[in-house]
């Protein structure tokens, strides 16, 4: 009988290990394809935005959930469009990004404290928090990495150059950055063993 139960564990260790390495597999693919299609990230973006806040006007419409929940959803979604207007290029010291991280804070005080008081099934809650509340930060966060490596343009704000080469320039000044991609491509290279390849 315990033998039995031992097993269970393992196998929901296992199981647990198999589910992180397919969603970190699936992330660092996603972050592959935001930065090589940052257009058609934006795009794709655009409309996630568009359908949620199409989402929160059903709910307002047909459901019973208090107004602040549907008014703070509507008002992170214009945030997140006024987030868009210069992707890929994200500043985390602007009003618009610091806005939308306080509001989506305080979305999910709220909608936890809803749904502690008020039943819903596991599978409507769970809905709403996935798609009112986390479909497009989590797209936001995995097209972070779409910056990195965009090359400057003649409008950019701060004057990148002295002697007039702008990649050379941009790119010997550029710092290190930290973003998804770079966060996994560094776990593959140091984690994952790598094939040697024979010299005939």
């Amino acid at each position: 009988m315990y033998f039995l139960y031992i097993l269970s564990i393992l196998s929901l260790v296992v199981q647990a290990a198999f589910v992180t390495m397919s969603i970190a597999a699936g992330l660092y693919y996603l972050a592959e394809l935001v930065e090589e299609y940052t257009v058609t990230a934006k795009y794709i973006i655009t409309w996630l935005v568009v359908v949620t806040a199409a989402i929160h006007i059903g709910l307002l419409l047909f459901e019973d959930l208090p107004l602040h929940l549907n008014a703070l959803g509507i008002l992170q979604q214009g945030l997140h469009a006024l987030l868009l207007r210069q992707f890929p290029v994200v500043r985390p010291r602007s009003v618009a990004f610091c806005a939308a991280v306080a509001d989506l804070t305080l979305h999910h005080y709220c909608a936890f404290r809803y749904f502690g008081q008020v039943y819903y099934n596991f599978s409507e809650v769970l809905a709403y928090f996935t798609l009112c509340l986390w479909v497009v930060p989590f797209a936001l966060f995995v097209s972070l990495s779409a910056n990195d490596y965009v090359l400057p343009t003649t409008g950019e704000r701060q004057h990148l150059l002295d002697d007039g080469n702008v990649v050379s320039d941009y790119l010997s000044r550029k710092a290190k950055k930290y973003s998804l991609l770079s966060f996994f491509s560094y776990a593959k290279d140091s984690i994952l063993p790598q094939r040697s390849k024979k010299a005939f």
